[in-house]
């Protein structure tokens, strides 16, 4: 029953569109499938960091608002950088990359995913909140390992089917001259999202 109590409000929280999802995107409609699964990797592995942190019980972040003020500004702060390069990226017809330029890229796309889920505060008082008000103190170490396991698998597929899905063929052909306005509504988004983590 509480694997359940915790699956279901996580993955609540996936289907609601977060910085990430448009994040993932923009990148699957404006790049190959290796940059975008570049940055879902990267995502996967900064709500791992934070997951560790849940599970091991680490009171430091629970405790110190400083380090939660830190994320906030910094968090908010890479969104609104993230928006400004959208808006000003021009516009594309097509995509070329080489296997040199695509090994860069996709390097990039790792840094830029991790850094937008490591620097979300919202991610970490999440995972905090989940394993101290819905996963029981009593609750043996190995049994939140196995929800912090399935949290993680959760993401990335969830994360890796949207980039699939948003990056197939049909769907770049069919949106067309689209993708560029796409682009920069992302771009509005994702800086709204930063403005709205910095003013929180």
């Amino acid at each position: 029953m509480e694997f359940l109590l915790v699956a279901s409000a996580h993955f609540l929280a996936l289907l609601s569109p977060g910085p990430d999802f448009f994040l993932i995107g923009q990148t699957a409609l404006n790049h190959h499938f290796r940059s975008a699964l570049a940055l879902v990797c990267g995502i996967a592995l900064a709500n791992a960091i934070y997951l560790a942190i849940a599970i091991s019980g680490t009171e430091l972040f629970r405790q110190s608002e400083n380090i939660f003020t830190v994320l906030q500004y910094l968090g908010g702060g890479y969104l609104v950088y993230l928006g400004i390069m959208l808006l000003k990226a021009p516009k594309r017809l097509t995509l070329i990359e080489s296997e040199q330029t695509g090994n860069r890229l996709q390097h990039s796309f790792f840094i830029q995913g991790f850094l937008s889920g490591v620097l979300n505060p919202k991610n970490m008082i999440f995972y905090l909140s989940i394993f101290t008000v819905m996963v029981s103190e009593t609750t043996a170490f190995g049994i939140r390992m196995l929800y912090g396991f399935w949290m993680f698998f959760l993401v990335f597929s969830w994360d890796l089917f949207v980039a699939k899905l948003i990056g197939h063929k049909r769907v770049k052909k069919h949106l067309g001259r689209s993708v560029f306005y796409i682009e920069k509504i992302s771009g509005l988004v994702l800086a709204g999202f930063g403005i709205g983590l910095t003013l929180n």
